[in-house]
């Protein structure tokens, strides 16, 4: 709680009494049949090729993008203190420009989060381009989430991280931004904005806002709610529904990959495709995939609108390459906005060295620990602290596979770790490593990272926390118009819904049995959420549920992942899809930028998982298909 009793309170927001049974502020005047949306960006930096595939060939309504992450706020946020008109992703005005005439021509609508820090500075630039083009658009900006200058506000009030209970550092922030919800960007649509520039918002609303505006959904309809948002959610990542990073890789190709268009309905409903020609894959299990990406409890998906339970969620092939997604339902949200902060949190280094010859992990050890041994030796010498986090992998030993042998390696890559606060220290570290080369393991070559010139990078700690949404005004700005957009915020989550999920039972099938492993039963996806990391398996065929149930507990999980994870493990049904999500609690070494670990955003559990060996009856005939999955 961001206020516990005792504490002050932040000054709450004036505003108007907001009206749920009202949505004339934010829907279209002439509701579609149905919208046609493309996902053209995961991340700041993605490539060009689905905006001009998703313009030429998708046959789109709108395009959304999702440019934000929480390193990337740290940085607008640092390029905003060094020039008051920066602070957003400049590769929206890149976009803009190079397609504003096609956008026009064809009546497409953009809504992207590339405001970042500064999403009015983003509109300015953005109308600079419309008038240099002579193309008369209106762009629209969400602000308000911004509370880097309200930290010390925080800070009184009591501000807990919402994972840890940790209280808020006494130190300064980099960035501190409320995720906004979908309401004030179908406010702007509504205002007759062709471009959309948000600042943090949750990445769903992207989409949710859209369909809030076209279909005039009301802000307590939430089953409609949570199907905007689970369409917002797919779709988010960009290609990841169309067959990026799906495990069954081998049946596609990526040279010219698909990027994703939801067509949604009025309903809620909506189907999933891609553009025709174009490579990648449109499955049920490509799109269940990524429904469980990042997520936690899947009966109580949190956005700003509505409380999400993805647990019925169904998906149906329709088509080549299209499916068909409906039955999740919505809950009334919490009264709470997360706020994602930054924080300066010390300094790291990674050096990487190759290691080839018999028991190459463990010259690649030894090296490590003598070079380590050196450092700290002169350090104390010096009367400096010891290094605060140090870690050490062979990357190609079987690092990653809990039931793999180290000793049969006979190439590996070193990758050292080192965390300290004093940027000396690994000037001393990177000077020791020099000698490895002709001094220590034969075979070592390859040298790389910033830890061997003795650099070093500052890290950014990300810090979580829950503030009343009463003490935040959503703001909206379409050219010269602004306006305050009233949301709703009294909450009342009722509680997650997985506590009323009846599952299939856990049974194991008659015998005889042999041993494979989970990738011949299961689709699997991971991801990460600060410190935590989520692991789900989607049964391949219905009748494997049962022993997937049975066999893989979350105690089970907890084992295998012993190596890696110190907290506890949840498992979460998913009888919608036919699967269940694993829950692994302090998994990343603190997650982000602030860990040594070589896997900071969880990628690696989902396939690590697939490599569990269990018994299955012989007569479903699996271990023959091996070679083909």
């Amino acid at each position: 709680d961001i206020a516990p009793h005792g504490s002050r309170q932040l000054a709450p927001s004036p505003r108007r009494p907001f009206d749920p049974t009202v949505n004339r502020e934010v829907c279209s005047p002439m509701p579609r049949s149905s919208v046609r949306i493309g996902g053209f960006s995961a991340m700041w930096g993605d490539i060009p090729l689905p905006q001009f595939q998703l313009i030429q060939k998708g046959n789109v309504d709108y395009l959304m993008g999702d440019y934000l992450a929480e390193l990337t706020m740290a940085i607008l946020a640092r390029q905003r203190k060094k020039d008051k008109r920066m602070g957003y992703a400049r590769a929206i005005v890149e976009m803009v420009s190079t397609h504003i005439k096609a956008l026009k021509e064809k009546g497409i609508k953009v809504v992207v989060n590339a405001g970042g820090m500064n999403p009015l500075g983003c509109r300015d630039a953005l109308k600079a381009v419309c008038e240099k083009a002579k193309i008369d658009m209106k762009i629209g900006a969400v602000f308000g989430d911004d509370l880097t200058e309200r930290v010390d506000e925080l800070r009184k009030a009591g501000g807990k991280e919402m994972f840890t209970g940790e209280a808020m550092p006494d130190v300064q922030f980099t960035s501190a931004n409320a995720y906004f919800g979908a309401v004030p960007i179908a406010k702007a649509l509504a205002e007759g904005a062709d471009i959309v520039v948000t600042g943090r918002v949750v990445d769903s609303a992207l989409a949710l806002g859209i369909l809030m505006h076209e279909f005039g959904w009301k802000p307590d309809e939430y089953d409609k709610l949570c199907m905007g948002t689970c369409a917002g959610h797919l779709i988010e990542c960009s290609a990841q529904c169309t067959g990026g990073l799906f495990t069954d890789y081998q049946d596609q190709k990526w040279d010219n990959m698909g990027y994703p268009v939801v067509e949604a309905y009025p309903d809620g409903s909506f189907t999933l495709t891609k553009p025709a020609g174009t490579d990648g894959i449109v499955s049920f299990g490509s799109v269940a995939e990524q429904l469980c990406y990042e997520i936690q409890d899947p009966g109580a998906y949190h956005v700003p609108d509505v409380a999400c339970d993805f647990t019925s969620v169904k998906i149906e092939e329709v088509g080549k390459d299209i499916v068909r997604v409906s039955g999740g339902r919505g809950r009334p949200p919490t009264d709470m906005y997360k706020v994602c902060a930054t924080i300066p949190d010390n300094w790291v280094s990674i050096s990487l060295m190759l290691i080839v010859g018999h028991n190459a992990a463990d010259k690649a050890r030894r090296t490590h620990e003598t070079i380590l041994g050196r450092a700290r030796k002169i350090m104390k010498g010096l009367k400096m602290d010891d290094f605060i986090e140090t870690r050490f992998e062979a990357i190609g030993a079987n690092h990653f596979n809990p039931n793999g042998d180290e000793s049969t390696a006979t190439e590996v890559v070193a990758k050292v770790g080192l965390k300290h606060k004093d940027r000396r220290a690994f000037g001393i570290y990177g000077r020791e490593s020099v000698c490895c080369g002709v001094s220590m393991a034969q075979g070592t070559t390859g040298f790389g990272g910033t830890g061997v010139g003795g650099k070093a990078s500052e890290v950014l700690r990300v810090y979580s926390m829950l503030v009343p949404k009463t003490k935040l005004t959503c703001q909206v700005a379409v050219d010269d118009k602004r306006f305050e957009v009233p949301v709703p915020t009294q909450g009342g989550f009722p509680g997650s819904a997985s506590a009323s999920v009846v599952p299939v039972p856990a049974e194991m099938p008659a015998g005889p049995y042999e041993r494979v492993p989970l990738r011949l039963l299961c689709w699997a996806r991971s991801g990460d959420k600060g410190n935590l990391a989520n692991a789900a398996l989607i049964a391949r065929k219905p009748e494997y549920l049962p022993l997937i149930r049975h066999e893989i507990t979350a105690e089970r999980v907890r084992q295998y992942f012993s190596r890696r994870v110190q907290g506890k493990v949840e498992r979460f049904d998913m009888p919608g899809i036919g699967g269940v999500n694993f829950l692994l609690h302090e998994a990343l070494g603190g997650g982000g930028m602030s860990t040594l670990h070589s896997d900071p955003l969880a990628k690696t559990f989902g396939q690590v998982l697939l490599l569990m060996e269990v018994n299955v009856p012989k007569s479903w005939g699996l271990k023959a298909r091996m070679s083909k999955l």
